[in-house]
């Protein structure tokens, strides 16, 4: 045993000890500076950048290549598998009626658009705490992605137009892509640099120098840059090939010709639309029409292949129709006007287009159906879509004589995809969520005792009427129209039954009948306008409908759950 003479020599980088042989193990000194270099939370070479913030960014890049592979595997099985379609359809079903309610008020037809943004927002958030959570457990990062595929793969399967287990691939092959990406990444965060010149070093030196060996400088930047090229160009694969899935269904609909119809419309009449500016035109056009569904991804269906089946409580002869046999048999063309149930006072998803089909009480008929008024024994006619969605129509409604039909044709061309190509239903006088089934293949008869379709089970009303309302189109709210004549115009509807009359009133004042455009059909909404003397101030405009049953239009201010929205339409102006 020795002992040191003097102060012990501190800047020694080298200490001993004595193992249980009596032999002195040398021990590198770890030197302050390289302790503070450890504490650090940044990487050595690059300056204030932490390792989390590169591990965030290893879980977006593998967020991002998950759903590129789930993407291309997607175009193999079809767009609808895709983890974000399948998870969009999901969250849609699984929302409140009053959540979805407030999401078209506030988004009208890009609710859709929102939906999926928020998804991939939600899945970005995810993918960066995963990557930071890596960092330190190179494992979880990885088992976060493979649970996101697997509650891909189960939205996927659980669709109402999933017939097969393939649709769970893209999002299991696309985690198990992301999964590894992440675990590459993640593991050149903590790898020690390999160059020639590391090559060459000694055991000793790297012992001496540990922080040069913490990460992989090189290898990370450029297997990140790897792999968001080849996630990019995956993606666009996918993309491409899903769009070039479509373009055979694109021509099957350019090569449809609509035959003469053997009923058609009559000439609208000359006066039906007042000329005032700013009033809706008594037709929409298609690319105005509104679109209001639950479809994250538009239904492209080949008129070729398609085909209707009808069956069912009452049916005695069950049949399936082609589109060509529809074509065949004679067609109805008539002006109709179509409601959203999710159409506030006032609001904009109310449309007028010229249908062309074949009427579906007859096809009914042919198939044995009777109305439950002539001893029926099915009450409900539940029509179903490509997508799964079910929706309940009253039999009597659609067989007591109005203009119901499997429409084919839209404003004088084929349904555009949006709207139902290749064949949708049209009823008169019923909102859409119980008789508007776009995209149709099935028609079972039943009862609604038996049966509840997509919407009531969710809250909304089983039978729904489209109730009496009006709209004023011109002047807009909150306008600044000059003192002096000003025309006040709007429409009015109440399908099936026709609008007699329609009142405005300014401010408190007492109602003034407005003067009233000539009728196309009791199925059309009908267009009204009135001059008004405007004082200068601010003015309150509210307008009122009567029906022709002589029902009218009433004040009672309701949400549009559970069978459309009631109420008075107002705007608040001011005259200059």
């Amino acid at each position: 045993m020795g002992w040191w003479i003097g102060p012990r020599p501190f800047s020694h980088p080298i200490r001993s000890e004595t193992n249980p042989r009596g032999r002195q193990n040398r021990i590198p000194r770890v030197r302050d500076e390289e302790k503070d270099q450890r504490a650090r939370p940044g990487l050595p070479g690059l300056p204030g950048l932490p390792r989390l913030a590169l591990g965030a960014l290893s879980g977006v890049l593998a967020g991002f290549a998950a759903l590129a592979v789930a993407e291309l595997v997607a175009a193999a099985v079809r767009p609808q598998a895709s983890p974000v379609i399948a998870v969009g359809g999901a969250s849609i079903d699984a929302t409140p009626a009053p959540v979805k309610d407030w999401a078209i008020r506030h988004f009208g037809t890009d609710d859709k658009l929102v939906l999926q943004l928020g998804i991939l927002a939600v899945l970005a958030v995810l993918a960066l705490v995963l990557g930071a959570s890596a960092v330190r457990f190179r494992r979880v990062g990885s088992v976060g992605i493979l649970l996101f595929g697997v509650i891909g793969a189960v939205a996927a399967v659980s669709r109402p137009d999933s017939s097969s287990f393939t649709d769970a691939l893209p999002s299991v092959v696309g985690a198990v892509a992301g999964a590894l990406l992440l675990y590459v990444l993640v593991g050149r965060l903590t790898a020690p640099a390999r160059s020639e010149a590391a090559g060459s070093r000694t055991v000793s030196e790297e012992a001496a120098d540990p922080v040069s060996a913490r990460w992989d400088r090189r290898g990370f930047l450029l297997a990140a840059a790897s792999a968001a090229a080849a996630s990019t160009a995956v993606g666009a694969v996918g993309r491409s090939l899903n769009g070039a899935s479509g373009r055979g269904v694109v021509a099957s609909r350019a090569e449809v010709v609509l035959p003469l119809p053997g009923s058609p419309a009559r000439p609208v009449p000359r006066r039906a639309g007042p000329r005032v500016a700013g009033i809706s035109p008594f037709v929409t056009p298609n690319k105005d029409f509104y679109r209001v569904d639950t479809a994250l991804v538009v239904p492209k269906v080949d008129a070729t292949g398609w085909r209707l089946r009808i069956h069912g409580k009452g049916v005695r002869h069950p049949a399936t129709y082609s589109f060509d046999d529809l074509l065949r048999r004679e067609l109805i063309e008539r002006d109709i006007t179509l409601t959203c149930v999710s159409n506030e006072v006032g609001g904009p998803y109310v449309g007028n287009a010229r249908w062309i089909g074949v009427r579906l009480a007859d096809l009914l008929t042919e198939c044995g159906v009777k109305a439950p008024s002539r001893g029926g024994r099915a009450d409900q006619l539940v029509s179903r879509s490509v997508d799964g969605m079910t929706i309940g129509s009253p039999v009597e409604d659609i067989m007591d004589g109005r203009d119901a039909m499997l429409a084919l044709g839209m404003n004088g061309e084929p349904l555009p995809f949006e709207h139902g190509f290749p064949v949708r239903m049209v009823v008169p006088g019923l909102y859409g969520f119980v008789s508007a089934c776009k995209w149709i293949e099935d028609i079972e008869l039943t009862t609604f005792d038996s049966y509840d379709p997509y919407w009531v089970e969710r809250g909304w009303a089983r039978r729904a009427p489209v109730k009496t309302e009006s709209r004023i189109d011109t002047p807009k709210p909150f306008a600044r129209p000059k003192a002096g004549t000003v025309m006040i115009a709007g429409v009015a509807w109440a399908q099936h039954r026709g609008i007699d009359k329609v009142e405005v009133r300014i401010d408190d004042g007492a109602w003034q009948e407005a003067r009233l455009a000539a009728e196309d059909t009791r199925d059309t909404w009908r267009q009204w306008s009135i001059p008004w003397q405007a004082a200068r101030g601010g003015h309150t405009l509210t307008v009122r409908a009567t029906d022709r049953t002589g029902a009218v239009q009433t004040a009672e201010r309701t949400r549009t759950i559970p069978d459309g929205a009631s109420g008075w339409h107002s705007v608040v102006v001011t005259v200059d």
